[in-house]
């Protein structure tokens, strides 16, 4: 799936969210949608600015191998750190065990970033009702292609892309 090359303006993303809450339609009631949603958006922004940040230090450092070395010794170099399993990178590649992958992705998050405990990892992507899963990996899978469309690094949005996500959520 292509990325947007264009900043995400309120027109699009608005446009983009509805997407999102099309394709958890049916098994979540619309309230719930951002359940589901919102962390997700929240992991992009934070895997999309960790790389950016990286990418930034790399030019300090001389190469991309030696920066991300460094800031794997030294957390503090970014903002947050974002663990392997938590990359967008990697989750946008998942096609099995898709809500198993989404729960650790953001409880390693918080493990890493304490700050965001309580914040990032209060849902279960796996979580079952009457012993069927409320949202399937195929649903979760192509919302996260949704999701995919459009970067929300340092660059691509403006630095309160989130605020205006909950707002329109």
């Amino acid at each position: 799936m292509a990325i947007s090359q264009t900043k995400l303006d309120i027109s699009a993303l608005e446009q983009w969210l509805w997407d999102a809450a099309c394709q958890i339609r049916g098994p979540l009631d619309a309230p719930k949608f951002k359940d589901y949603i919102l962390p997700l958006v929240f992991l992009k922004r934070l895997s999309d600015v960790f790389e950016d940040e990286v990418a930034h230090l790399s030019r300090d450092f001389g190469d991309l191998g030696t920066t991300e070395k460094l800031v794997e010794g030294d957390h503090k170099l970014v903002r947050f750190y974002v663990p392997p399993v938590a990359r967008w990178d990697s989750i946008s590649r998942k096609t099995t065990g898709v809500g198993q992958e989404l729960t650790d992705a953001v409880r390693a998050l918080a493990r890493e970033n304490p700050r965001l405990q309580g914040v990032i990892d209060v849902v279960d992507f796996n979580a079952t009702t009457a012993g069927q899963r409320i949202v399937d990996d195929q649903r979760l899978a192509a919302l996260i292609q949704i999701l995919s469309r459009h970067r929300l690094g340092l660059d691509d949005v403006e630095p309160d892309i989130l605020g205006r996500v909950r707002a329109c959520a």
